[in-house]
């Protein structure tokens, strides 16, 4: 009963955030930008956009302009969950990829880089003013769920230990739909229960920046205004009928 209820719940869990993803992708796509707007200095070729957002998406280069501390608690908790996540992948592909058994001595680490970056942005809201004024109560709650998930991975990790056969058989099975027994772990159960409460509620969060920086017209657009006209999708289609 306990593995169908787990099984019963990611399920809902991906379909949310499968259509909640789908639908917020959309909405940003079909958003009209109807003015060229990228922040200066901006390049003037769509290869130079293209490593505009690469920096930004690995270094965070407006974070860092912007607050030193800020961009180190950050950077630290994503290059942390990323190392992490690619551990995790041993839970879903059989056989195990060559270059993902090398990963997971420093993915385990990855979460030690989590805890430190989730850390550090939670005293931030807190600690600083203005930034603690401007906090609604979900930013706080993100950030405890982010941690709570962190430290019982870590303590499975350094200290519990948990039956990885088992748990890979069961989300092997929920892949191909044949639902296997989970080990009965409290600690195991309620890591799995927060994973699944944060993929719903990441498509209707703060969370999605993620995606959402790819489609910031003060970020993707060519700083090209003299040279070629910018006109809106809907405005093209108003000018075609008339």
């Amino acid at each position: 009963m306990l593995s169908l209820l787990i099984a019963a719940l990611f399920y809902i869990a991906f379909l949310i955030l499968a259509y909640g993803l789908v639908a917020k992708i959309l909405q940003y796509k079909n958003t009209p930008a109807p003015l060229k707007i990228p922040t200066m200095p901006a390049p003037t070729t769509q290869a130079g956009v293209v490593f505009r957002m690469s920096k930004e998406v690995v270094f965070f280069e407006s974070l860092f302009k912007s607050s030193k501390v800020t961009w180190l608690f950050g950077w630290l908790f994503h290059f942390g969950l990323f190392l992490d996540m690619l551990r995790h992948l041993r839970y879903f592909i059989d056989p195990v990829w060559f270059w993902v058994v090398i990963i997971q001595p420093f993915g385990k680490y990855g979460s030690i880089l989590m805890l430190i970056g989730l850390a550090g942005l939670l005293v931030r809201r807190i600690v600083v003013d203005r930034v603690r004024y401007i906090s609604a109560p979900s930013d706080h709650l993100i950030l405890v769920l982010l941690l709570c998930i962190t430290t019982t991975g870590m303590a499975m990790s350094f200290y519990l230990g948990a039956d990885v056969i088992s748990v890979k058989s069961f989300f092997i099975g929920l892949m191909t739909f044949n639902i296997q027994n989970i080990p009965s772990d409290p600690v195991l159960i309620s890591h799995l229960v927060m994973v699944a409460f944060l993929m719903i509620i990441f498509p209707y969060s703060k969370l999605l920046h993620a995606p959402g920086l790819f489609f910031s017209p003060s970020r993707n657009q060519v700083d090209n205004a003299r040279e070629k006209r910018h006109i809106a999708k809907w405005a093209r289609d108003l000018e075609k009928t008339n």
